[in-house]
């Protein structure tokens, strides 16, 4: 894998470059490296927040954090890769395969890498919200150029694709938070 050249593409994407979305859509070596992207960007925002919980003193959220932030942006990959397939390909009969969104999508969350940011006080909550609106509208392109419809569309499909993926991140979050609440708690009360 040519790192250069990975940087190259991520920078192409987030300058909103719709000829690199069309690029990476059609080759099919780059599903692997859309993937590292996807991974490196979640362990960016898992170390702004790492970072920022260590500051605040919570050494233990700090560490489940970084764990939720990196799995979570892998499976919210994986999970708005299906659902904009499905909503595409089945309410606005588009053209893709499930690979070519993979691709796409993996590019346009390069600007998430500013959750990196996200322990420098009040600038790092509002450096994380822009790299996730920007990682948004990257969506709506590679989206838009993936399932080779209109950007109406792509709209509709990529605000779908998120509302449900951020519901079942929710309830992933809840899940896995009252969990380690309750390991919290049992530490706790035996002096660990």
């Amino acid at each position: 894998m040519d790192f250069g050249a990975m940087i190259n593409r991520v920078i192409r994407a987030a300058m909103l470059d719709v000829d690199l979305y069309e690029e990476v859509e059609a080759d099919t070596s780059l599903t692997q490296e859309a993937l590292m992207v996807v991974i490196l960007v979640s362990i960016a925002g898992g170390i702004g927040g790492f970072l920022g919980g260590i500051i605040s003193g919570s050494i233990g959220a700090a560490l489940l954090g970084l764990i939720l932030t990196i799995v979570m942006g892998v499976v919210g990959y994986y999970i708005w890769a299906y659902v904009t397939y499905f909503v595409g390909t089945n309410l606005f009969e588009g053209t893709a395969d499930v690979g070519e969104l993979l691709r796409t999508l993996g590019y346009a969350s390069g600007p998430r890498v500013l959750g990196l940011l996200g322990f420098i006080p009040c600038l790092g909550a509002l450096a994380g919200l822009v790299g996730a609106v920007w990682s948004l509208v990257a969506g709506v392109i590679a989206v838009r150029q993936a399932l080779d419809f209109d950007t109406t569309k792509a709209v509709i499909t990529v605000v779908i694709g998120w509302v449900i993926v951020f519901v079942i991140s929710l309830a992933i979050t809840a899940v896995l938070g009252v969990g380690a609440l309750g390991v919290g708690a049992l530490t706790g009360a035996f002096g660990g």
